[in-house]
Protein backbone atom coordinates (compact mmCIF):
# COMPACT_ATOMS: atom_id res chain seq x y z
CA UNK A 1 0.00 0.00 0.00
CA UNK A 2 3.14 2.23 -0.71
CA UNK A 3 0.70 4.51 -3.03
CA UNK A 4 -1.40 5.20 -0.36
CA UNK A 5 0.75 6.52 1.70
CA UNK A 6 2.29 8.92 -0.42
CA UNK A 7 -1.32 9.89 -1.36
CA UNK A 8 -2.00 10.63 2.16
CA UNK A 9 1.32 12.87 2.55
CA UNK A 10 0.43 14.74 -0.62
CA UNK A 11 -2.89 15.31 0.63
CA UNK A 12 -1.53 16.46 4.14
CA UNK A 13 0.71 19.00 2.50
CA UNK A 14 -1.51 20.27 0.32
CA UNK A 15 -4.06 21.02 3.13
CA UNK A 16 -1.41 22.12 5.40
CA UNK A 17 0.45 24.83 3.01
CA UNK A 18 -3.36 26.26 2.87
CA UNK A 19 -4.37 26.29 6.30
CA UNK A 20 -2.07 29.18 6.69
CA UNK A 21 -4.21 31.89 4.55
CA UNK A 22 -6.64 33.44 7.32
CA UNK A 23 -9.44 35.49 6.03
CA UNK A 24 -8.88 38.38 8.75
CA UNK A 25 -11.89 40.87 6.48
CA UNK A 26 -14.55 37.92 6.74
CA UNK A 27 -14.32 37.70 10.36
CA UNK A 28 -16.28 40.95 11.59
CA UNK A 29 -19.20 39.17 10.03
CA UNK A 30 -18.90 36.09 12.28
CA UNK A 31 -20.11 38.61 15.48
CA UNK A 32 -22.92 40.15 13.55
CA UNK A 33 -24.28 36.44 12.62
CA UNK A 34 -26.63 34.09 14.86
CA UNK A 35 -24.83 31.79 16.56
CA UNK A 36 -26.65 28.84 15.41
CA UNK A 37 -29.44 28.75 12.57
CA UNK A 38 -31.36 25.33 11.58
CA UNK A 39 -33.20 24.97 8.53
CA UNK A 40 -34.37 21.88 6.48
CA UNK A 41 -37.55 19.47 6.32
CA UNK A 42 -38.83 15.90 7.31
CA UNK A 43 -41.28 13.79 6.06
CA UNK A 44 -42.75 10.47 6.71
CA UNK A 45 -45.45 8.61 4.62
CA UNK A 46 -47.29 4.99 4.55
CA UNK A 47 -48.70 2.99 1.46
CA UNK A 48 -51.02 0.52 1.73
CA UNK A 49 -52.19 -2.19 -1.04
CA UNK A 50 -54.72 -4.36 -1.11
CA UNK A 51 -55.70 -6.31 -4.46
CA UNK A 52 -55.29 -9.56 -6.58
CA UNK A 53 -53.06 -7.46 -9.28
CA UNK A 54 -49.99 -8.04 -7.66
CA UNK A 55 -49.21 -11.20 -5.39
CA UNK A 56 -45.67 -10.21 -4.68
CA UNK A 57 -46.28 -6.36 -3.35
CA UNK A 58 -46.08 -5.83 0.25
CA UNK A 59 -49.42 -4.77 1.81
CA UNK A 60 -48.02 -1.78 4.02
CA UNK A 61 -45.04 0.05 3.83
CA UNK A 62 -43.70 2.86 5.15
CA UNK A 63 -40.97 5.65 4.92
CA UNK A 64 -38.98 8.58 7.21
CA UNK A 65 -37.07 10.91 5.41
CA UNK A 66 -35.36 14.16 6.25
CA UNK A 67 -32.29 17.02 5.81
CA UNK A 68 -31.31 19.06 7.64
CA UNK A 69 -28.91 22.29 7.84
CA UNK A 70 -27.23 23.87 10.84
CA UNK A 71 -25.16 26.57 10.09
CA UNK A 72 -23.05 27.99 12.70
CA UNK A 73 -21.90 31.80 13.22
CA UNK A 74 -22.45 32.42 9.54
CA UNK A 75 -19.65 30.35 8.16
CA UNK A 76 -19.67 26.56 8.75
CA UNK A 77 -22.64 24.50 7.07
CA UNK A 78 -23.73 20.86 8.57
CA UNK A 79 -25.75 19.09 6.31
CA UNK A 80 -27.66 15.92 7.75
CA UNK A 81 -29.60 14.02 5.77
CA UNK A 82 -31.56 10.54 6.05
CA UNK A 83 -33.94 7.99 5.13
CA UNK A 84 -35.32 5.29 6.34
CA UNK A 85 -38.04 2.85 5.09
CA UNK A 86 -39.11 -1.03 5.52
CA UNK A 87 -39.23 -1.78 2.04
CA UNK A 88 -37.67 -5.04 1.23
CA UNK A 89 -37.61 -5.81 4.96
CA UNK A 90 -36.72 -9.36 5.18
CA UNK A 91 -33.97 -9.52 2.76
CA UNK A 92 -29.87 -8.87 2.95
CA UNK A 93 -28.64 -6.36 0.49
CA UNK A 94 -25.00 -5.61 0.25
CA UNK A 95 -25.49 -1.91 0.25
CA UNK A 96 -28.99 -1.07 2.47
CA UNK A 97 -31.72 1.19 1.17
CA UNK A 98 -31.58 3.27 4.75
CA UNK A 99 -29.18 5.94 4.85
CA UNK A 100 -27.76 8.45 7.02
CA UNK A 101 -25.80 10.69 6.27
CA UNK A 102 -23.68 14.46 7.34
CA UNK A 103 -22.51 17.22 4.63
CA UNK A 104 -20.78 19.74 6.37
CA UNK A 105 -19.21 22.42 4.78
CA UNK A 106 -16.48 25.52 5.36
CA UNK A 107 -15.91 28.13 3.01
CA UNK A 108 -13.91 25.61 0.71
CA UNK A 109 -14.16 22.53 2.58
CA UNK A 110 -17.10 19.82 2.11
CA UNK A 111 -17.01 16.76 4.07
CA UNK A 112 -19.37 14.04 3.56
CA UNK A 113 -20.23 11.44 6.25
CA UNK A 114 -22.30 8.34 6.52
CA UNK A 115 -23.81 7.30 3.53
CA UNK A 116 -22.43 8.80 0.88
CA UNK A 117 -21.33 8.66 -2.66
CA UNK A 118 -18.67 10.21 -4.48
CA UNK A 119 -17.71 10.10 -8.50
CA UNK A 120 -14.31 10.95 -9.46
CA UNK A 121 -14.07 9.07 -12.78
CA UNK A 122 -16.77 6.96 -15.23
CA UNK A 123 -13.51 4.17 -15.27
CA UNK A 124 -12.66 4.90 -11.69
CA UNK A 125 -15.36 5.60 -8.71
CA UNK A 126 -18.25 6.72 -10.30
CA UNK A 127 -21.52 7.14 -7.99
CA UNK A 128 -20.90 4.23 -5.80
CA UNK A 129 -22.73 4.08 -2.17
CA UNK A 130 -20.15 3.63 0.75
CA UNK A 131 -20.60 3.78 4.61
CA UNK A 132 -17.85 5.73 5.57
CA UNK A 133 -15.72 9.90 5.07
CA UNK A 134 -14.57 11.77 1.96
CA UNK A 135 -13.89 15.71 1.50
CA UNK A 136 -13.63 18.14 -1.13
CA UNK A 137 -11.08 20.77 -1.04
CA UNK A 138 -11.40 23.53 -3.54
CA UNK A 139 -8.50 25.54 -2.18
CA UNK A 140 -8.30 29.33 -3.28
CA UNK A 141 -6.27 28.38 -6.27
CA UNK A 142 -5.74 26.04 -9.28
CA UNK A 143 -5.89 23.08 -7.10
CA UNK A 144 -9.03 20.58 -6.14
CA UNK A 145 -8.30 17.42 -4.31
CA UNK A 146 -11.54 14.98 -3.21
CA UNK A 147 -10.45 11.84 -1.55
CA UNK A 148 -12.80 8.94 0.39
CA UNK A 149 -12.57 6.11 2.23
CA UNK A 150 -15.31 3.68 3.55
CA UNK A 151 -16.93 0.17 2.85
CA UNK A 152 -18.56 -0.40 -0.66
CA UNK A 153 -20.72 -3.46 0.96
CA UNK A 154 -21.29 -5.72 3.40
CA UNK A 155 -21.01 -8.91 4.50
CA UNK A 156 -23.91 -11.20 3.08
CA UNK A 157 -24.25 -14.86 4.53
CA UNK A 158 -25.22 -17.03 1.93
CA UNK A 159 -28.95 -18.05 2.34
CA UNK A 160 -30.54 -21.22 0.95
CA UNK A 161 -34.01 -19.72 1.55
CA UNK A 162 -33.40 -16.45 0.07
CA UNK A 163 -32.46 -16.64 -3.78
CA UNK A 164 -33.20 -12.84 -4.34
CA UNK A 165 -30.03 -11.61 -2.65
CA UNK A 166 -26.93 -13.26 -3.32
CA UNK A 167 -23.90 -13.74 -0.30
CA UNK A 168 -21.72 -10.72 -0.99
CA UNK A 169 -17.92 -10.36 1.13
CA UNK A 170 -17.22 -7.24 3.01
CA UNK A 171 -15.67 -4.55 0.49
CA UNK A 172 -13.69 -1.61 1.88
CA UNK A 173 -12.52 1.22 -0.83
CA UNK A 174 -10.26 4.15 -0.70
CA UNK A 175 -9.46 6.88 -3.38
CA UNK A 176 -8.39 10.60 -4.41
CA UNK A 177 -8.91 12.90 -6.91
CA UNK A 178 -6.71 16.33 -7.88
CA UNK A 179 -7.12 18.13 -10.28
CA UNK A 180 -4.92 21.48 -11.01
CA UNK A 181 -6.75 23.44 -13.45
CA UNK A 182 -5.90 27.38 -15.38
CA UNK A 183 -7.50 29.43 -17.59
CA UNK A 184 -6.31 27.77 -20.70
CA UNK A 185 -5.69 23.92 -19.58
CA UNK A 186 -6.06 21.52 -16.80
CA UNK A 187 -4.76 18.36 -15.70
CA UNK A 188 -5.77 15.86 -13.39
CA UNK A 189 -4.93 12.41 -11.69
CA UNK A 190 -7.57 10.49 -9.77
CA UNK A 191 -6.86 6.94 -8.35
CA UNK A 192 -9.49 4.17 -6.47
CA UNK A 193 -8.56 1.60 -4.64
CA UNK A 194 -11.24 -1.39 -3.25
CA UNK A 195 -10.39 -4.92 -1.91
CA UNK A 196 -12.83 -7.50 -0.21
CA UNK A 197 -11.88 -9.36 2.65
CA UNK A 198 -11.65 -12.96 2.32
CA UNK A 199 -12.52 -13.69 6.43
CA UNK A 200 -15.64 -11.96 5.97
CA UNK A 201 -18.08 -14.92 4.83
CA UNK A 202 -18.30 -18.00 7.30
CA UNK A 203 -18.53 -20.53 3.92
CA UNK A 204 -17.45 -18.97 0.50
CA UNK A 205 -19.70 -19.03 -1.52
CA UNK A 206 -17.20 -20.49 -4.56
CA UNK A 207 -20.13 -22.37 -5.91
CA UNK A 208 -22.05 -19.21 -7.01
CA UNK A 209 -18.56 -18.19 -8.91
CA UNK A 210 -18.47 -15.03 -6.28
CA UNK A 211 -14.48 -14.43 -5.42
CA UNK A 212 -12.82 -12.06 -2.73
CA UNK A 213 -11.24 -9.19 -5.14
CA UNK A 214 -9.34 -6.69 -5.53
CA UNK A 215 -9.26 -3.75 -8.01
CA UNK A 216 -6.64 -0.71 -8.75
CA UNK A 217 -7.91 1.92 -11.09
CA UNK A 218 -5.70 5.24 -11.99
CA UNK A 219 -7.28 7.37 -14.03
CA UNK A 220 -5.25 10.44 -15.73
CA UNK A 221 -7.26 13.35 -17.69
CA UNK A 222 -5.98 16.69 -19.63
CA UNK A 223 -7.75 19.33 -20.79
CA UNK A 224 -6.78 22.25 -23.31
CA UNK A 225 -8.10 25.70 -25.02
CA UNK A 226 -6.17 25.98 -27.60
CA UNK A 227 -7.86 29.52 -28.49
CA UNK A 228 -11.61 30.78 -27.81
CA UNK A 229 -14.39 28.33 -28.54
CA UNK A 230 -12.66 25.63 -28.58
CA UNK A 231 -11.89 22.73 -26.03
CA UNK A 232 -10.14 19.57 -25.90
CA UNK A 233 -10.19 16.46 -23.36
CA UNK A 234 -8.69 13.62 -22.73
CA UNK A 235 -8.54 10.97 -20.31
CA UNK A 236 -6.70 7.74 -19.83
CA UNK A 237 -7.34 4.67 -17.30
CA UNK A 238 -6.22 1.25 -16.42
CA UNK A 239 -7.77 -1.23 -13.95
CA UNK A 240 -6.03 -3.96 -12.57
CA UNK A 241 -8.53 -6.27 -10.88
CA UNK A 242 -7.85 -9.57 -9.54
CA UNK A 243 -10.48 -11.89 -9.38
CA UNK A 244 -9.65 -13.93 -6.55
CA UNK A 245 -7.04 -12.70 -3.65
CA UNK A 246 -6.64 -16.02 -2.16
CA UNK A 247 -4.81 -17.39 -5.42
CA UNK A 248 -1.32 -18.22 -4.94
CA UNK A 249 0.94 -15.36 -4.78
CA UNK A 250 2.94 -15.75 -7.93
CA UNK A 251 3.10 -12.27 -9.85
CA UNK A 252 1.96 -11.78 -13.53
CA UNK A 253 5.11 -11.18 -15.90
CA UNK A 254 3.83 -8.02 -17.63
CA UNK A 255 5.47 -4.81 -19.47
CA UNK A 256 4.67 -1.60 -19.31
CA UNK A 257 1.41 -0.44 -17.75
CA UNK A 258 0.76 -3.71 -17.11
CA UNK A 259 3.44 -4.45 -15.10
CA UNK A 260 3.36 -1.11 -12.96
CA UNK A 261 -0.31 -1.63 -12.34
CA UNK A 262 0.70 -5.05 -11.45
CA UNK A 263 3.07 -4.52 -8.77
CA UNK A 264 0.87 -1.49 -7.50
CA UNK A 265 -1.63 -3.91 -5.91
CA UNK A 266 1.03 -6.86 -5.51
CA UNK A 267 -0.82 -9.12 -8.02
CA UNK A 268 -1.46 -12.68 -8.19
CA UNK A 269 -1.97 -14.98 -11.45
CA UNK A 270 -5.53 -13.92 -11.39
CA UNK A 271 -4.81 -10.37 -11.71
CA UNK A 272 -5.24 -9.10 -15.25
CA UNK A 273 -4.89 -5.29 -16.06
CA UNK A 274 -7.40 -3.41 -18.57
CA UNK A 275 -7.21 0.29 -20.24
CA UNK A 276 -9.76 2.27 -21.19
CA UNK A 277 -9.42 5.90 -23.35
CA UNK A 278 -11.55 8.34 -24.21
CA UNK A 279 -10.72 12.00 -26.31
CA UNK A 280 -13.35 14.88 -27.15
CA UNK A 281 -13.04 18.38 -29.62
CA UNK A 282 -15.37 20.72 -29.44
CA UNK A 283 -15.58 24.22 -31.28
CA UNK A 284 -18.05 26.67 -30.99
CA UNK A 285 -18.44 29.59 -33.15
CA UNK A 286 -21.22 32.27 -33.98
CA UNK A 287 -24.22 30.61 -33.28
CA UNK A 288 -22.99 26.50 -34.39
CA UNK A 289 -20.89 23.88 -32.50
CA UNK A 290 -19.53 21.20 -33.79
CA UNK A 291 -17.53 18.09 -31.44
CA UNK A 292 -15.96 14.77 -32.35
CA UNK A 293 -15.40 12.34 -29.70
CA UNK A 294 -13.55 8.77 -29.43
CA UNK A 295 -14.33 6.30 -26.53
CA UNK A 296 -11.76 2.31 -26.33
CA UNK A 297 -12.98 0.48 -23.88
CA UNK A 298 -10.90 -2.95 -23.42
CA UNK A 299 -12.53 -6.03 -23.29
CA UNK A 300 -12.90 -6.95 -19.50
CA UNK A 301 -12.60 -3.15 -18.16
CA UNK A 302 -14.12 -3.11 -15.12
CA UNK A 303 -13.76 -1.31 -11.74
CA UNK A 304 -15.13 -2.07 -8.38
CA UNK A 305 -16.07 1.88 -7.93
CA UNK A 306 -19.27 1.48 -10.33
CA UNK A 307 -22.62 -0.80 -10.11
CA UNK A 308 -22.43 -1.38 -13.76
CA UNK A 309 -20.05 -1.15 -16.59
CA UNK A 310 -20.24 -1.47 -20.65
CA UNK A 311 -16.91 -2.60 -21.93
CA UNK A 312 -15.47 -4.45 -25.08
CA UNK A 313 -16.46 -1.12 -27.22
CA UNK A 314 -15.40 1.54 -29.40
CA UNK A 315 -17.19 4.85 -29.91
CA UNK A 316 -16.53 7.50 -32.56
CA UNK A 317 -19.35 10.05 -32.92
CA UNK A 318 -19.70 13.26 -34.06
CA UNK A 319 -22.62 16.66 -33.55
CA UNK A 320 -23.36 19.51 -35.05
CA UNK A 321 -25.85 22.14 -33.75
CA UNK A 322 -26.79 25.23 -35.69
CA UNK A 323 -29.87 27.94 -35.03
CA UNK A 324 -31.79 28.72 -37.99
CA UNK A 325 -34.06 32.18 -38.70
CA UNK A 326 -33.23 34.25 -35.92
CA UNK A 327 -32.94 32.03 -33.23
CA UNK A 328 -36.70 30.85 -33.86
CA UNK A 329 -35.53 27.38 -34.74
CA UNK A 330 -32.78 24.88 -33.77
CA UNK A 331 -31.42 21.64 -35.24
CA UNK A 332 -28.98 19.25 -33.85
CA UNK A 333 -27.56 16.32 -35.19
CA UNK A 334 -25.39 13.48 -34.37
CA UNK A 335 -23.69 11.17 -36.24
CA UNK A 336 -21.72 7.91 -34.48
CA UNK A 337 -20.75 4.41 -34.89
CA UNK A 338 -20.02 1.59 -32.60
CA UNK A 339 -18.12 -1.69 -32.59
CA UNK A 340 -17.25 -4.63 -30.21
CA UNK A 341 -15.00 -7.89 -30.32
CA UNK A 342 -11.69 -4.91 -29.93
CA UNK A 343 -9.62 -8.34 -29.81
CA UNK A 344 -10.73 -10.80 -32.02
CA UNK A 345 -11.54 -13.19 -30.15
CA UNK A 346 -14.95 -13.33 -29.84
CA UNK A 347 -17.35 -15.88 -32.47
CA UNK A 348 -19.22 -12.69 -33.43
CA UNK A 349 -18.48 -9.19 -34.08
CA UNK A 350 -21.27 -6.16 -33.85
CA UNK A 351 -21.15 -2.90 -35.79
CA UNK A 352 -23.71 -0.42 -34.32
CA UNK A 353 -24.39 2.98 -36.91
CA UNK A 354 -26.25 5.44 -35.41
CA UNK A 355 -27.64 9.00 -36.14
CA UNK A 356 -30.21 11.12 -34.99
CA UNK A 357 -31.98 14.76 -36.04
CA UNK A 358 -33.54 17.14 -33.38
CA UNK A 359 -35.29 20.29 -35.04
CA UNK A 360 -37.26 22.97 -32.41
CA UNK A 361 -39.56 25.21 -34.48
CA UNK A 362 -41.37 28.16 -32.63
CA UNK A 363 -42.67 30.59 -35.65
CA UNK A 364 -44.91 32.61 -33.11
CA UNK A 365 -45.16 33.05 -29.46
CA UNK A 366 -47.89 30.61 -29.03
CA UNK A 367 -46.97 27.81 -31.13
CA UNK A 368 -44.10 25.29 -30.68
CA UNK A 369 -43.32 22.37 -32.59
CA UNK A 370 -40.41 19.74 -32.57
CA UNK A 371 -39.14 16.85 -34.52
CA UNK A 372 -36.87 14.40 -34.08
CA UNK A 373 -35.85 11.04 -35.86
CA UNK A 374 -33.53 8.71 -35.43
CA UNK A 375 -31.65 5.49 -36.95
CA UNK A 376 -30.13 2.90 -35.45
CA UNK A 377 -28.28 0.38 -37.27
CA UNK A 378 -26.60 -3.35 -35.96
CA UNK A 379 -24.54 -5.44 -38.13
CA UNK A 380 -23.96 -8.46 -36.46
CA UNK A 381 -20.88 -10.86 -38.36
CA UNK A 382 -21.34 -14.44 -37.01
CA UNK A 383 -18.15 -17.23 -37.75
CA UNK A 384 -19.78 -20.59 -38.48
CA UNK A 385 -17.89 -22.97 -36.17
CA UNK A 386 -19.24 -26.12 -38.25
CA UNK A 387 -17.32 -24.91 -41.13
CA UNK A 388 -14.10 -24.43 -39.71
CA UNK A 389 -13.94 -27.79 -38.02
CA UNK A 390 -14.20 -29.20 -41.62
CA UNK A 391 -12.82 -27.16 -43.85
CA UNK A 392 -10.13 -29.15 -45.76
CA UNK A 393 -8.67 -26.55 -47.29
CA UNK A 394 -6.33 -23.82 -46.24
CA UNK A 395 -7.24 -21.49 -49.05
CA UNK A 396 -11.21 -21.80 -48.89
CA UNK A 397 -12.73 -18.89 -47.17
CA UNK A 398 -16.08 -19.59 -46.17
CA UNK A 399 -19.04 -16.50 -45.99
CA UNK A 400 -19.99 -15.61 -42.67
CA UNK A 401 -23.75 -15.56 -41.37
CA UNK A 402 -24.47 -11.67 -42.44
CA UNK A 403 -27.03 -10.39 -39.37
CA UNK A 404 -28.46 -7.05 -39.66
CA UNK A 405 -30.98 -5.22 -37.06
CA UNK A 406 -32.68 -1.84 -38.04
CA UNK A 407 -34.64 0.33 -35.55
CA UNK A 408 -35.80 4.14 -36.43
CA UNK A 409 -37.69 6.31 -34.55
CA UNK A 410 -39.50 9.49 -35.06
CA UNK A 411 -41.58 11.97 -33.01
CA UNK A 412 -43.78 15.32 -33.55
CA UNK A 413 -44.99 17.39 -30.74
CA UNK A 414 -47.17 20.42 -31.33
CA UNK A 415 -48.42 22.69 -28.42
CA UNK A 416 -50.99 25.65 -29.40
CA UNK A 417 -52.06 27.63 -26.90
CA UNK A 418 -55.47 28.60 -28.24
CA UNK A 419 -56.86 31.31 -25.62
CA UNK A 420 -55.06 33.48 -23.31
CA UNK A 421 -56.54 36.05 -21.04
CA UNK A 422 -57.38 37.47 -17.85
CA UNK A 423 -59.72 34.49 -16.97
CA UNK A 424 -58.27 31.21 -18.61
CA UNK A 425 -55.82 29.62 -20.45
CA UNK A 426 -56.52 27.21 -22.94
CA UNK A 427 -54.31 24.70 -24.84
CA UNK A 428 -53.76 21.79 -27.41
CA UNK A 429 -50.86 19.10 -27.11
CA UNK A 430 -50.91 16.81 -29.66
CA UNK A 431 -48.06 13.86 -29.89
CA UNK A 432 -46.73 11.42 -32.47
CA UNK A 433 -44.49 8.68 -32.16
CA UNK A 434 -43.33 6.00 -34.50
CA UNK A 435 -41.17 3.08 -34.24
CA UNK A 436 -39.84 0.55 -36.38
CA UNK A 437 -37.28 -2.18 -35.64
CA UNK A 438 -36.64 -5.15 -38.16
CA UNK A 439 -34.28 -8.26 -38.88
CA UNK A 440 -32.49 -8.70 -41.96
CA UNK A 441 -30.30 -11.87 -42.68
CA UNK A 442 -27.81 -11.72 -46.22
CA UNK A 443 -29.42 -8.43 -46.70
CA UNK A 444 -33.57 -9.80 -47.33
CA UNK A 445 -36.15 -9.17 -43.90
CA UNK A 446 -37.98 -12.39 -44.11
CA UNK A 447 -41.86 -11.68 -43.64
CA UNK A 448 -42.89 -11.76 -39.54
CA UNK A 449 -39.37 -10.06 -38.91
CA UNK A 450 -39.75 -7.06 -38.40
CA UNK A 451 -42.44 -4.80 -36.02
CA UNK A 452 -44.05 -0.56 -36.27
CA UNK A 453 -45.39 0.81 -33.33
CA UNK A 454 -47.55 3.92 -33.91
CA UNK A 455 -48.73 6.38 -31.01
CA UNK A 456 -50.90 9.61 -31.01
CA UNK A 457 -51.69 11.63 -27.67
CA UNK A 458 -53.82 14.53 -27.77
CA UNK A 459 -54.89 16.76 -25.02
CA UNK A 460 -57.16 19.64 -24.27
CA UNK A 461 -56.63 21.73 -21.11
CA UNK A 462 -58.67 24.33 -19.56
CA UNK A 463 -56.59 27.01 -16.67
CA UNK A 464 -59.47 28.92 -14.67
CA UNK A 465 -56.93 31.36 -13.56
CA UNK A 466 -59.42 33.28 -10.91
CA UNK A 467 -61.14 29.98 -9.54
CA UNK A 468 -57.88 27.77 -9.23
CA UNK A 469 -58.99 25.39 -11.29
CA UNK A 470 -57.56 23.41 -14.36
CA UNK A 471 -59.25 20.65 -16.68
CA UNK A 472 -57.80 17.94 -19.12
CA UNK A 473 -59.21 15.94 -21.81
CA UNK A 474 -56.79 13.45 -23.32
CA UNK A 475 -57.37 10.71 -25.78
CA UNK A 476 -54.37 8.02 -26.55
CA UNK A 477 -54.53 5.25 -29.24
CA UNK A 478 -51.51 3.14 -29.89
CA UNK A 479 -51.22 0.28 -32.87
CA UNK A 480 -48.73 -2.26 -33.12
CA UNK A 481 -47.83 -4.98 -35.34
CA UNK A 482 -45.22 -7.77 -34.00
CA UNK A 483 -44.52 -10.08 -36.72
CA UNK A 484 -47.86 -11.00 -37.99
CA UNK A 485 -49.97 -9.89 -35.32
CA UNK A 486 -51.84 -6.60 -34.54
CA UNK A 487 -52.78 -4.92 -31.19
CA UNK A 488 -54.34 -2.06 -30.62
CA UNK A 489 -54.54 -0.03 -27.15
CA UNK A 490 -56.92 3.29 -26.56
CA UNK A 491 -58.96 5.05 -24.00
CA UNK A 492 -59.87 8.22 -22.97
CA UNK A 493 -58.36 10.03 -19.84
CA UNK A 494 -60.41 12.74 -17.82
CA UNK A 495 -58.72 14.64 -15.27
CA UNK A 496 -59.77 18.23 -12.83
CA UNK A 497 -57.51 19.97 -10.32
CA UNK A 498 -58.72 22.68 -8.25
CA UNK A 499 -57.30 25.12 -5.11
CA UNK A 500 -59.68 25.77 -2.28
CA UNK A 501 -60.07 27.52 0.94
CA UNK A 502 -57.47 30.15 0.01
CA UNK A 503 -55.64 27.52 -2.13
CA UNK A 504 -54.37 25.78 0.95
CA UNK A 505 -56.18 22.74 0.08
CA UNK A 506 -55.07 21.39 -2.87
CA UNK A 507 -57.32 18.26 -4.87
CA UNK A 508 -56.97 16.69 -8.10
CA UNK A 509 -59.44 13.85 -9.80
CA UNK A 510 -58.64 11.64 -12.72
CA UNK A 511 -59.93 8.61 -14.43
CA UNK A 512 -59.34 6.44 -17.87
CA UNK A 513 -60.46 3.52 -19.27
CA UNK A 514 -58.60 1.55 -21.75
CA UNK A 515 -59.39 -1.27 -23.93
CA UNK A 516 -56.61 -3.31 -25.51
CA UNK A 517 -57.62 -5.75 -28.86
CA UNK A 518 -55.78 -8.00 -30.86
CA UNK A 519 -56.36 -9.20 -34.47
CA UNK A 520 -59.92 -7.02 -33.99
CA UNK A 521 -60.89 -9.02 -31.00
CA UNK A 522 -61.30 -7.55 -27.60
CA UNK A 523 -58.40 -9.19 -24.91
CA UNK A 524 -58.85 -6.73 -22.21
CA UNK A 525 -59.86 -3.27 -20.41
CA UNK A 526 -58.94 -1.72 -17.13
CA UNK A 527 -60.86 1.18 -15.83
CA UNK A 528 -58.64 3.44 -12.82
CA UNK A 529 -59.79 6.11 -10.67
CA UNK A 530 -57.30 8.88 -8.66
CA UNK A 531 -58.38 11.00 -5.93
CA UNK A 532 -55.78 13.04 -4.06
CA UNK A 533 -55.57 15.87 -2.05
CA UNK A 534 -52.84 17.90 0.04
CA UNK A 535 -53.25 20.49 2.83
CA UNK A 536 -51.02 23.44 4.11
CA UNK A 537 -50.93 24.20 7.48
CA UNK A 538 -49.43 27.20 8.74
CA UNK A 539 -47.67 27.43 5.50
CA UNK A 540 -44.46 24.50 7.35
CA UNK A 541 -46.82 21.58 7.66
CA UNK A 542 -48.13 20.14 5.04
CA UNK A 543 -50.51 16.61 5.14
CA UNK A 544 -51.67 14.46 1.30
CA UNK A 545 -53.31 11.79 1.08
CA UNK A 546 -54.15 9.71 -2.67
CA UNK A 547 -56.81 6.75 -3.60
CA UNK A 548 -56.06 4.56 -6.10
CA UNK A 549 -58.54 2.03 -7.36
CA UNK A 550 -57.90 -0.23 -10.60
CA UNK A 551 -60.27 -2.56 -12.32
CA UNK A 552 -58.77 -5.14 -14.78
CA UNK A 553 -61.03 -7.37 -16.89
CA UNK A 554 -58.98 -9.79 -19.00
CA UNK A 555 -60.80 -12.28 -21.53
CA UNK A 556 -60.65 -16.07 -20.25
CA UNK A 557 -59.35 -15.27 -17.12
CA UNK A 558 -60.63 -13.73 -13.16
CA UNK A 559 -61.22 -10.39 -13.05
CA UNK A 560 -58.50 -8.07 -10.49
CA UNK A 561 -58.84 -5.32 -8.49
CA UNK A 562 -56.39 -3.28 -6.53
CA UNK A 563 -56.83 -0.77 -4.03
CA UNK A 564 -53.84 1.42 -3.05
CA UNK A 565 -53.74 4.35 -0.33
CA UNK A 566 -50.97 6.38 0.55
CA UNK A 567 -50.85 8.90 3.70
CA UNK A 568 -47.91 11.77 3.91
CA UNK A 569 -46.59 14.45 6.30
CA UNK A 570 -43.81 16.82 5.60
CA UNK A 571 -42.44 19.63 7.47
CA UNK A 572 -40.57 22.64 6.79
CA UNK A 573 -38.28 24.54 9.11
Amino acid sequence: MKQFSLITLSLSICAFTNAQQVDIEGLKDVFKAKPVKFNGGISAGSMFYNGSGNTGRQPFTWYVQGNANANILGKVNLPFSFNFTNAGSGFSYPVMPNRLSLHPTYKWISGHIGDVSMSFSPYTLNGHQFRGAGVDLAFNGPLKVSAMAGRLQRAVEYDSTNKNALPAYERMGYGIKTVYEKRWWKAGLNAFYAKDNARSLSYPPDSLQIYPQENLAIAYELGLKPFRGMEISAELANSAITRDTRTNNIKVEAAGDDGFMTKLINGNSSTTVYQAFKGQLNYSFLNSSIGVAYERVNPGYTTLGAYYFNSDLENITVNLAQSLLRDKANIAVNIGSQRDNLNGQKESATRRLVGAVNVNYMPIERLQTSASYSSFQTYMNIRPQFDYINNVSPIQNFDTLNFTQLSQNASLTVNYITRRDELQNQYLNVNATFQDASDGQGGVVAKGNSSQFYNLATAYGFLFLKKGMSVTLAYNVSYNTIARNDFITQGPTVSANAKLFQRKLTTGFSSSYNTSAAQGNRQNSVFSIRINAAYTLLKKHNINCSLINQYRTVVNKENTKDLTGTLGYSFAF
